[in-house]
C-alpha cells in the first residue's frame, strides 16, 4: 500500500470505486487553497444505484448502507483530488447529507452516520467533522442518500 490510509482501507476490507463522473454541468470537486469541496455523491453500489425512500420502502439500516456507499464515493473523489495520494488528507471538515424520506421519518442523523462512521474508521481523529443531516422529499434518480463534503489537504 502506498500509505497508511490505503492500508487502513485494506484492513477494513474496503475497495474504493472509481471516482464517479459528473452527471450534469458541474465538476466533481473544486480545490480552493487547502480545502477540497466535493460535489454530492449519490448512493450507488456494485449493483447500481441504491434507490428508495426511508420510512416507506427502506429502513434505517438500509439507509446507513446507502450513506456508507456515498462515503466511499467521496473518498474516491478525494483520492482523485489528491492525485492518488490519500496521505495528503489532513481533515474531514464537514459533511452534508440528504436523505430521501417520508415526512414523518426522523432518523436522518442515524442514516448519515453510515458516512460519518466510515470517515472516522478510515481517517481516525482527522475523520471527525462538522455535519448536517437533512430530510428531502426526493433526490436525483430516486437515490436513497446524497452526501457532499469539504476536506482539508496538504
Amino acid at each position: 500500500m502506498s500509505n497508511e490510509i490505503e492500508a487502513r482501507l485494506t484492513e477494513l476490507g474496503l475497495t474504493l470505486p472509481d471516482a464517479p463522473a459528473p452527471a450534469a454541468n458541474y465538476v466533481p470537486y473544486v480545490q480552493s487553497g487547502a480545502l477540497v469541496f466535493i460535489s454530492g455523491q449519490i448512493s450507488a453500489g456494485s449493483d447500481g444505484l441504491i434507490t428508495g425512500k426511508l420510512g416507506e420502502n427502506l429502513g434505517p439500516e438500509e439507509g446507513v448502507a446507502a450513506a456508507r456507499a456515498c462515503g466511499l464515493a467521496l473518498i474516491a473523489q478525494l483520492r482523485a483530488a489528491c492525485a492518488g495520494d490519500l496521505s495528503r488528507v489532513q481533515r474531514v471538515v464537514k459533511l452534508t447529507g440528504f436523505v430521501n424520506c417520508t415526512p414523518d421519518f426522523t432518523d436522518q442523523p442515524k442514516v448519515v452516520n453510515g458516512c460519518s462512521d466510515l470517515m472516522v474508521a478510515v481517517f481516525g481523529e482527522a475523520g471527525r467533522h462538522a455535519r448536517a443531516a437533512v430530510g428531502a422529499p426526493s433526490l436525483p434518480l430516486g437515490v436513497a442518500v446524497e452526501i457532499e463534503g469539504i476536506f482539508e489537504i496538504a
